[in-house]
């Protein structure tokens, strides 16, 4: 039997990967939670949340779209990314879930 692949549209990925963390936090299962304590030293956009799923927790700089796991020293860009990061999917499987969820 041989594997169907699903291709996404270019607006689908471009909308996914220009999506604030943030609105991407409000759509996933998990809780989130935005450090009021944190200063930022470099950027003044940028916040600190900490982040529960079923696959872990994690300590996540968000700006915008991109983030960075200050636990795991990895980032990226967009809600494809964080998905991935946050609940270990493949690409494929990321983009089905953001878009399940209205993203």
């Amino acid at each position: 039997m041989a594997i169907q692949r699903r291709s996404f549209g270019v607006a689908v990925l471009e909308r996914l990967r220009a999506t604030a963390c943030t609105t991407a936090f409000g759509r996933l299962d998990g809780h989130f939670k935005r450090d009021s304590t944190f200063i930022p030293t470099k950027d003044p956009n940028t916040e600190r949340w900490h982040c529960s799923t079923s696959k872990g927790e994690c300590e996540l700089l968000v700006n915008g779209p991109k983030w960075y796991d200050t636990r795991t020293r990895e980032g990226g860009g967009g809600s494809i990314d964080l998905a991935m990061q946050l609940y270990r999917l493949d690409f494929v499987d990321a983009v089905n879930l953001l878009v399940g969820r209205g993203l």
